[in-house]
């Protein structure tokens, strides 16, 4: 056999793997886009029940204004039905979320040491448990707080001109030259307040999966995070004003809580330090009195 038959060889026994990984992530994504697309007919189908518990807080808002009998209004022949479509995708990409992180895991499993495995699958499940609680507290707290800011100075000027109208005498001028400033809210353009709210905050309570996957695979030291508190705060309230409205209180949450998932996010980096430094001592490499991020401490003790 010549070493050209032999080079030939080697080179179809290491295609032959990679055809393998090929063939297997396209049967992964075939699954995971069938996933999505079964979720989304099934957003679909209860799009309408889904569009109303979504805008839940802007009714809430417009009964407490006044307005007895809230109504929304599209303007176009096709927007209602392109709306349910967004909901439909949303609502699909969540729905099939398990499936889709399943076949993530089904795919790189096979190529990971079991204490990788052990420590890779906790975060598939803790990722979309944050996304929800991301989305829930954007729902029911961060949601209904903006529809307020935004309506109040609608009803600031009706607010005051019933005072005037108890005064007494300048009631009638006020009837007669006052303009009624009310609110018919478009379907779509209130729907994506409430999305974008719900899909910042959620991407924003994935912070300590990001932060803790970072520290195992070594990008990441809780020293580090503790040396650059003060570029995220910044990078924080650079991203509290960019998805929240333009109110104080609103960012202030959003900045309050995704501050809080970062200190968070430090305490879990240094467990994680902390089991890695055990483990190290259990399998000889480091002494009992070493420590592999003492110099990081000192530093932080500076």
């Amino acid at each position: 056999m010549t070493s050209s038959d032999i080079d030939q060889d080697e080179i179809e026994d290491s295609s032959a793997p990679l055809i393998e990984h090929l063939a297997e992530l396209r049967t992964r994504l075939i699954r995971a886009v069938l996933a999505f697309v079964v979720g989304m007919v099934i957003c679909f189908t209860v799009g309408g029940a889904i569009l109303d518990f979504l805008l839940v807080p802007i009714e809430n808002t417009m009964r407490a204004l006044g307005n007895p009998n809230p109504v929304m209004q599209y303007t176009a022949p096709q927007e209602y039905f392109f709306t349910l479509i967004r909901i439909s995708m949303v609502g699909g990409l969540m729905l099939s979320f398990p499936v889709i992180a399943f076949q993530l895991w089904r795919f790189v499993a096979p190529g990971l040491y079991r204490n990788e495995k052990n420590a890779f699958l906790p975060f598939l499940i803790a990722s979309p448990a944050l996304f929800l609680a991301g989305a829930s507290f954007a729902h029911y707290i961060v949601v209904p707080l903006a529809m307020t800011f935004f309506l109040g100075f609608a009803d600031l000027p009706s607010f005051l001109g019933a005072l005037v109208q108890n005064s007494g005498d300048v009631a009638t001028a006020v009837e007669d030259t006052g303009i009624d400033i009310v609110f018919n809210g478009k379907v779509n353009e209130s729907l994506d307040i409430t999305l974008k709210m719900i899909v910042a905050f959620g991407l924003c309570f994935q912070l300590p999966v990001l932060l803790t996957l970072m520290g195992k695979a070594g990008l990441a030291t809780a020293h580090g995070l503790r040396a650059t508190r003060k570029y995220a705060v910044v990078g924080v309230l650079t991203v509290a004003a960019l998805v929240t409205p333009p109110d104080v209180t609103t960012q202030l949450i959003l900045f309050v809580v995704v501050y809080g998932l970062y200190e968070i996010s430090i305490l879990l980096v240094a467990r994680v330090e902390k089991k890695r430094t055990q483990e190290l001592r259990e399998a000889g490499v480091l002494d009992e009195d070493e420590d592999l991020f003492a110099e990081f401490d000192e530093d932080d003790d500076k």
